[in-house]
């Protein structure tokens, strides 16, 4: 659902931006309040584990491929606004540093995967969890989630080719919510099959208000770190180079309706590990199980020191407000 260069026009380019800009804005103040300090490798694990698990594109049918989104995910175990900003970096790091994603169009990628996708899908996973019984209840809903959240996130990228006169919306509508009906079972599936190995290994991660766990006192978070990276770095160097090549939800439509030309040939800025395959490796299996390592470990990075640096800046401020 990466929508290129070349599909949106100026007026919906600025739009999303905007909304975009007041979505992370308002999702980082929220996270600076909010994010318990135990939880600031576990954000850095998170966010190294959906941008590997969104690089396993899984067939769907007719030549079409999905790929987990992880906004449902991200927003049970951490809240929405921390999935708004680990899906953020993610799409940042894709755009910038492996060409996934048009430059221009990185406000109306976040607006629908960052924003769209995590806070729609957690509103629907709170109401359905909370008619539901408890023991089943948490793990239905989170599927329904997940697929409504993305049937949603295709819709809002329909609206905006549409508003950019770039498919007209009686042949958009029906291909991306049809594509993305199936490829949201996919969705909903993974997420409750990670959600599920959770609850089983560290519900306290989950719901330590049920637990009696004090989260990182009683299991130190260092295990979640070990072991969630030898499954990351597992993936990504024995499983992203046998993803499905099929096109996705979004490229497949343009394909089929003529629009895929559109998107501009030359990237506006240069990415150095671009199409996920590191340069100057002549294996594609090893170019591209040594991206998805380097990609993992720069957003890591990024996720762990923006959540360090917002929680530091939040216990300065109140200790200097006493």
């Amino acid at each position: 659902m990466h929508i290129p260069d070349g599909f949106l026009d100026p007026k919906t380019i600025a739009a999303t931006s905007a909304f975009s800009l007041v979505g992370v804005a308002r999702a980082l103040r929220d996270v600076t309040r909010r994010l318990a300090g135990w939880k600031i490798p576990l954000m850095g694990v998170t966010a190294a584990f959906v941008f590997v698990a969104q690089m396993l594109n899984f067939p769907v049918a007719g030549g079409t491929s999905g790929h987990f989104v992880g906004g449902v995910f991200v927003a049970v175990l951490l809240g929405p606004s921390a999935a708004v900003v680990v899906i953020t970096v993610v799409l940042l790091v894709q755009c910038f540093l492996f060409a996934d994603g048009g430059v221009f169009a990185i406000g109306a990628n976040i607006f629908n995967m960052a924003i769209v996708s995590p806070i729609v899908g957690y509103s629907v996973y709170r109401i359905v969890s909370g008619i539901l019984p408890k023991r089943y209840g948490n793990l239905v809903a989170i599927g329904v989630a997940s697929w409504v959240s993305t049937v949603v996130a295709a819709i809002c990228c329909t609206g905006e080719l549409v508003w950019s006169g770039t498919v007209p919306w009686s042949i958009g509508f029906p291909a991306m919510a049809g594509i993305h009906m199936l490829i949201g079972f996919g969705e909903g599936l993974i997420t409750m099959l990670v959600y599920a190995a959770i609850m089983r290994t560290r519900p306290d991660l989950v719901r330590p208000e049920d637990s009696g766990i004090i989260p990182g006192v009683v299991r130190p978070i260092t295990n979640i770190l070990i072991y969630g990276f030898l499954i990351i770095f597992g993936l990504a160097l024995f499983v992203s180079p046998f993803a499905s090549r099929w096109p996705d939800g979004l490229e497949k439509v343009a394909a089929m309706f003529g629009f895929a030309s559109r998107a501009l040939s030359e990237r506006v800025v240069h990415s150095p590990i671009a199409e996920y395959k590191v340069p100057g490796i002549g294996s594609f299996s090893v170019a591209t199980a040594l991206a998805g390592v380097i990609g993992a470990i720069t957003v890591f990075l990024l996720s762990f020191v923006l959540a360090r640096f917002l929680t530091r800046s939040a216990a300065k401020n109140g200790s200097s407000s006493v």
